[in-house]
């Protein structure tokens, strides 16, 4: 596809993805290496009981997800920003982050753990970089 060739993108708040097409769209992007796509068990639960999800849609295609745990007013944990990357730097990925940060409270900051590959890629869109994250594993 064509980089420079204009399309339109549609951002949808909450609505409807398949369990098959988001775990395409995971498989598309990088994010799909570091996601478990192959169980769709877990992916309906990741979708199901994310409480701020923003996708991006080119036709009746999902191209782009933002997939957010959140309280609205402090924190806004982005556990997954996954652009397909035949869309990929067309601006879809800033887009969903700002999609995000439109449906947060004024003082609420966006946190995330970055894929290696994207580790480069959030200071670019504004974010700072923090040592001191910690995960516990079961």
């Amino acid at each position: 596809m064509n980089t420079t060739e204009p399309l339109h993108i549609e951002y949808r708040e909450g609505a409807p993805i398949s369990v098959e097409a988001a775990i395409q769209l995971y498989k598309n992007s990088t994010l799909g290496e570091r996601r478990p796509v192959d169980r769709p068990d877990i992916f309906e639960g990741m979708l199901k009981n994310a409480n701020l999800t923003i996708s991006a849609w080119h036709e009746d295609r999902l191209i782009g997800i933002s997939r957010s745990l959140t309280d609205f007013t402090y924190v806004a944990y982005l556990a997954d920003l996954a652009v397909d990357s035949e869309y990929q730097k067309r601006g879809i990925g800033k887009q969903l982050v700002q999609e995000t940060q439109n449906r947060l409270g004024a003082a609420c900051m966006i946190v995330l753990l970055a894929a290696p590959k994207a580790n480069d890629y959030y200071s670019k869109l504004g974010f700072e970089h923090n040592p001191r994250a910690w995960m516990l594993k079961k």
